[in-house]
């Protein structure tokens, strides 16, 4: 499990290069919040090694990685 844990992490690690100051998870509601993220590196779950996929149909299945506020944010997008 340990090892499973550890092929995730270092790839997030090498895809997101400064590490947010708070993570937003997209839900209803929250949905166009990602249109207010700037400088945006998008992530699909598909890539991620052992990250489970989006299982709501018309979700999109992306961790987003920018700017909002000012601050370094983390979205996840899609359940």
């Amino acid at each position: 499990m340990l090892e499973i844990i550890k092929q995730t992490a270092d790839y997030l690690r090498k895809k997101i290069h400064e590490i947010p100051n708070t993570a937003i998870i997209l839900g209803t509601g929250l949905g166009e919040l990602v249109h207010e993220i700037e400088d945006k590196n998008e992530i699909p779950y598909a890539e991620i090694p052992n990250f489970p996929l989006s299982t709501v149909e018309g979700h999109s299945g992306k961790l987003i990685v920018g700017t909002l506020g000012g601050k370094k944010v983390l979205a996840m997008q899609g359940r």
